[in-house]
């Protein structure tokens, strides 16, 4: 049965237990992720609480400028290609994809609206997801989910895709502190490569360690102290680990 956003979450490249089985020694064991899953949920309750003045601001101030409402939600792919509902601080014009269909967003993206553009580069934007952490869709770090328009071509472009989907997606990851947001197929290869070894070395002090490099990047310090301070993989490191090979360069239609 299809889902409302025609994601056949049971249709895989390849048969998902086959997948799990080969990366499963990497994942947390059974007895450690409910509890580590417990941490994060009740942390993203008091980060959600904490953050509410922000939020309620942000929100404020996406009303008094453009028209449209605060919040938006959007269909995502959580853990093992499950669907949900992703919440965002709305920084596009309203309703910016009812005539173009779903589009990555891109370098001067003119959807993106003034304040949008602040929201987006302090990533305010992103603080409802806490909501989803809570809710157990998403977890503070993991691959950023993607939505289900896009995956069926990168899935056959990009060799391993899916193994991504092995984790519940997350707020922020390995990737998103190194590199720039997805513009391209050769981007979305390069951060593959980030959440395969994600996947592969998932660790709580990988998770601390992030997470660390996240409130470093939010205030504008550069990767390399986080790096030096926190001993976060480095893109060298990453990169020779997991090289992703595109074998076909599909038209896309978020290019």
């Amino acid at each position: 049965m299809l889902h409302p956003s025609g994601f056949r979450p049971e249709t895989h490249s390849r048969p998902e237990e086959e997948t799990y089985i080969s990366l499963g020694s990497a994942l947390p064991r059974h007895w450690a992720e409910p509890t580590q899953r417990g941490l994060e949920r009740i942390g993203a309750l008091l980060l959600l609480v904490v953050s509410a003045p922000i939020i309620f601001v942000a929100g404020l101030l996406v009303k008094l400028t453009s028209r449209g409402p605060v919040f938006y939600a959007q269909i995502r792919l959580g853990r093992r290609g499950q669907p949900y509902r992703m919440y965002k601080i709305r920084s596009m014009t309203h309703d910016c994809e009812r005539l173009s269909g779903a589009r990555w967003a891109t370098q001067g993206d003119p959807r993106v609206t003034t304040v949008g553009r602040f929201l987006r580069r302090s990533k305010i934007d992103e603080l409802p997801q806490l909501w989803n952490v809570v809710r157990g869709e998403m977890s503070l770090v993991g691959p950023r989910p993607e939505r289900p328009e896009f995956v069926p071509q990168l899935e056959r472009a990009i060799p391993h895709y899916r193994d991504r989907l092995l984790v519940c997606p997350g707020l922020t990851g390995l990737a998103q502190i190194q590199l720039p947001a997805d513009t391209d197929l050769a981007s979305v290869r390069r951060k593959l490569a980030y959440d395969l070894y994600y996947v592969r070395h998932k660790s709580l002090l990988l998770d601390v360690q992030i997470l660390l490099a996240t409130a470093l990047y939010v205030l504008g310090i550069p990767f390399a102290v986080s790096r030096t301070l926190f001993r976060v993989p480095s893109a060298r490191q990453v990169e020779r680990a997991n090289p992703v090979p595109v074998v076909r360069r599909p038209k896309l239609v978020a290019v």
